[in-house]
């Protein structure tokens, strides 16, 4: 099978032509961007002026939605897509499987005459009804309680999403219980940026800024993701049905020569991006990076910043996109955070800021950081966060998937620290003594060429290898991984950082109405916050075998894996925190945590199953088929006379034995029925089956690099990460 699917593929590589329209045929970029989208350009030239406002109003400034303006914005909606060519309308929302969903529905209904007419109404665009006992819900829901809820978010555009057989008008909408409780991840986003924003602005109006806008956060995902030929995916049901690979020995040449990160990208590739990109585009998202990633075969894509809500939106319709596409161009579109061992892991770097059209980002640092109190304030509420709640952070990061890749490769490790930079290290470094007086100002490098300009130089290095770093103007959370929605770890980011505003905002409230000098106050509370909480803070390389070592003496904690880090979410100041600002109350936190445990172990569950099942069925004959080709050869050199060295036999006999008694093993650990409560059963996942998983794949991919390979029939990774 993996000569006939290894031919196929090449001949597809061969022959590959774009079936994409390119911009150059067509319009421009900027002319196709956003025509799907019912924006507030379309809003403002098809709704009644008050309407306009009344949403806008909502939009831009967080204001209660009017329910009053429902049927007018549904009956333009519906005219705009149908002039679309929408057939139908869709509630999409966001449950907890990670993933999209959404109910489809059918504009048209028939009327006494024989005909139809299209009919969409305002409640039937504000609110629809799905089942909530289909969807993890972590106890929320019983199986006999089904009632559901989807509300619209006008925060977020309806867009209509094309197909060939007929277009849709999608509405992003929150998806709640009967009770009000959330069973999605945007529900919780918008409390949090709401909880965020209350506090930001509090601070923002201590430095003078009347009546300030509504301070949202933004957020800027960089996705990195997988390309492999669609002959090679279909011919690993591993691939399939876990979305990595559980057997696959290392090639002869993977990634040790840095040859791939920035290089030129693949024909093939590029007329997918192109094609992706004209999608998006067409859908309003601000695709505007693309490059080779340090793998082969291994790829990123990065929008531009939006507002958190809409970003997390976009980037779930991204990933469908990307997966839809990749099929067109006889690809598939991987998002596993390690679909490969022993080669990088994707991630989703989730770059990170707040501010309000006002003030632009309040992470700016100017010049002179050190004179830039309102920048330190909010920065010094990072610091706060991220040391006070790294163990929520770790877990919003939590799944079976991400274990893979944190701390390996690419990834940074599992201890949540914050990188500042030289520049704001040593601006802090001075606070914790006394006011900072001085920031290490930009270099200037002289090439040595005389046709290059002189090249200015940022004050401070960048560091890959931190969970939390600072950019320049962001921060980067470089933990979370690439299959997951953006919208759990903004949802810890909001919730934490209206933590420590509100804190710094009480302090300096009532310290000017005490009488003391604001500037004082301000100086005061940033010696506090970096004397207590500036153990977070690490400018070194995390991948050090040192640092586990050094974050334990400052106290950080080394969450290692997800059951490490999924007990963060349950602890008493966890709950009291979310259920503070009406993010989460106890029994959504509770549900986060049991859901957390039962994806888990349903993860691992399945990947044991697939071990055992292509470890019987395909590694197992293939290593007995070659095995009894070599004893008939021997038998027959031996019959012939012919001096014969039976160690090649061996050779494939050690590795058939331990394979045999590996699958016998992990069969035990699968048959081990005993574990009944959810945290008992996701332990025995990873105590038992894991690694009895791991010995079954070290005995298969020994057995891999000695099998004829007419014999394999799994394609290779030789195969998969070069042939594209």
């Amino acid at each position: 099978m993996s000569n006939k699917v290894r031919l196929q593929a090449v001949r597809d590589v061969e022959a590959y032509v774009p079936p994409a329209v390119s911009f150059i045929d067509s319009e421009a970029p900027g002319e196709i961007f956003g025509e799907n989208v019912f924006n507030q350009v379309v809003m403002q030239k098809r709704l009644p002026k008050s309407v306009y406002k009344s949403v806008t109003a909502t939009i831009e400034h967080g204001a209660m939605l009017d329910p009053a303006v429902a049927d007018a914005v549904a009956s333009a909606m519906k005219n705009w897509a149908l002039e679309k060519g929408a057939t139908h309308y869709a509630h999409v929302f966001y449950p907890l499987t990670g993933l999209t969903a959404e109910k489809h529905d059918s504009f048209f209904e028939p009327i006494g005459d024989g005909t139809a007419l299209a009919e969409f109404a305002g409640k039937t665009l504000t609110q629809g009804e799905p089942d909530a006992s289909s969807f993890p819900n972590g106890g929320l829901r019983n199986t006999f309680e089904a009632r559901g809820y989807t509300g619209w978010d006008v925060t977020s555009p309806a867009y209509v999403l094309e197909n060939p057989n007929g277009n849709t008008l999608c509405i992003p909408t929150v998806f709640v219980s009967m009770t009000g409780e959330a069973l999605d991840h945007k529900t919780p986003l918008l409390r949090s940026q709401q909880a965020m924003g209350t506090h930001a602005e509090r601070i923002l109006t201590l430095f003078g800024h009347t009546d300030p806008e509504h301070v949202v956060s933004y957020c800027g995902p960089e996705q990195e993701y997988f390309l492999v030929d669609r002959h090679f995916f279909l011919a690993r049901p591993d691939l399939l049905n876990a979305g990595r690979t559980l057997f696959g020995a290392k090639p002869p040449k993977g990634q040790e020569f840095d040859d791939h990160y920035f290089g030129a990208i693949p024909e093939r590739v590029l007329g997918f991006m192109m094609d992706t990109e004209r999608e998006l585009f067409k859908l309003g998202i601000p695709a505007k990076t693309r490059h080779n990633e340090v793998a082969p075969g291994q790829f990123e894509i990065a929008p531009m910043f939006e507002k958190a809500n809409l970003a997390a939106d976009h980037q779930q319709l991204l990933m469908t996109t990307f997966k839809t596409i990749a099929k067109k161009h006889g690809m598939e579109c991987l998002f596993h955070e390690k679909p490969f061992q022993g080669v990088n892991g994707s991630g989703k770097h989730v770059n990170f800021s707040l501010g309000n059209s006002q003030v632009g980002s309040v992470f700016v640092p100017g010049d002179t950081p050190h004179e830039n109190a309102q920048f330190l304030v909010f920065c010094a509420g990072v610091i706060r966060a991220v040391h006070t709640y790294a163990g929520l952070l770790r877990a919003s990061v939590a799944s079976a998937t991400n274990d893979h890749r944190l701390g390996a490769n690419e990834a940074p490790p599992a201890i949540i620290s914050i990188f500042l930079g030289d520049q704001l290290a040593d601006v802090f470094e001075q606070i914790a003594k006394g006011p900072a007086t001085s920031s290490k100002g930009k270099g200037k490098m002289v090439i040595g060429v005389d046709t290059l300009p002189v090249l200015p130089t940022d004050p401070g290095d960048r560091n890959r290898t931190s969970p939390f770093a600072f950019t320049g103007n962001r921060f980067e959370f470089r933990a979370p991984g690439s299959m997951q929605s953006v919208a759990g770890p903004m949802t810890t980011i909001n919730t934490i950082m209206a933590d420590s505003l509100d804190y710094m905002a009480t302090y300096l409230e009532a310290a000017v109405t005490e009488g003391t000098d604001f500037d004082q106050a301000v100086q005061t509370l940033l010696t506090e916050i970096i004397n207590e909480h500036g153990s977070v803070v690490f400018n070194g390389d995390g991948y050090a075998d040192a640092w586990p070592i050094e974050a334990e003496k400052r106290g950080l904690a080394n969450l290692k894996t997800t059951l490490d880090a999924l007990p963060e979410l349950i602890t008493e100041p966890a709950m009291e925190l979310f259920e503070k600002y009406k993010v989460f109350n106890h029994r959504e936190m509770h549900s986060r945590y049991e859901i957390g445990l039962e994806q888990y172990t349903l993860t691992i569950g399945v990947e044991a199953r697939l071990t055992l099942e292509l470890g019987t069925t395909v590694v197992l004959p293939a290593a007995v088929r070659h095995q009894t080709e070599l004893a008939l050869n021997i038998g027959a050199l031996k019959a012939a006379g012919v001096e014969t060295d039976t160690s090649t036999l061996d050779v494939v006999s050690v590795p058939l034995a331990e394979l045999r008694a590996a699958l016998v093993v992990l069969k035990d650990a699968l048959d081990d029925d005993s574990h009944h409560e959810a945290l008992a059963e996701a332990e025995h996942a990873r105590n038992a089956l894991l690694p009895a998983m791991s010995a079954v794949r070290a005995a298969a991919d020994t057995l891999e690099e000695i099998v004829a390979d007419d014999l394999w029939a799994l394609p290779t990774y030789q195969e998969m990460l070069f042939i594209l």
